[in-house]
């Protein structure tokens, strides 16, 4: 198998996935108690040699309740019947992953609010402050 794409200059190498397949829930009858059809992926995220150290720091956020505490990505493929589906679709959602994890994100720069929206803002204050005058009058005595 060719080295995986991630981004025009990433790679990563099948070597580094562990595929192994599990029974699998959902549709097949009688078949979903005998086959092992669903895909589980593994891959080891903190010990990739193929990855720089920003990309995985990125990836783990992304992760999320897929990373384990040893720092291994598990991704289970069970939307198709067959190995080969689940297989090529497990890897696919790991690609998708790790390309996300490649765009860094762009740095926020700050930003002051203008005089207008300042004024926008203590006009809207004062007219809700008047509002809640009106409504807190007390009646006069006659």
């Amino acid at each position: 198998m060719d080295r995986l794409t991630i981004t025009p200059s990433l790679s990563l190498d099948p070597a580094e996935l562990t595929i192994s397949f599990i029974r699998a829930s959902g549709p097949g009858g009688q078949n979903v108690n005998k086959v092992s059809s669903a895909a589980q992926l593994r891959f080891n995220l903190d010990a990739s040699p193929s990855l720089p150290e920003p990309l995985k720091a990125r990836a783990r956020r992304l992760a999320g309740s897929r990373l384990t505490t040893e720092g291994e990505i598990v991704i289970t493929a069970d939307r198709y019947r067959t190995q080969g589906l689940n297989r090529d679709d497990a890897v696919a959602r790991l690609l998708e992953l790790l390309r996300e994890a490649a765009i860094p994100p762009k740095p926020r720069r700050k930003t002051r609010p203008t005089l207008a929206s300042k004024t926008r803002r203590l006009e809207s204050k004062s007219k809700r402050g008047g509002v809640k005058k009106l409504r807190s009058v007390k009646p006069g005595l006659d």
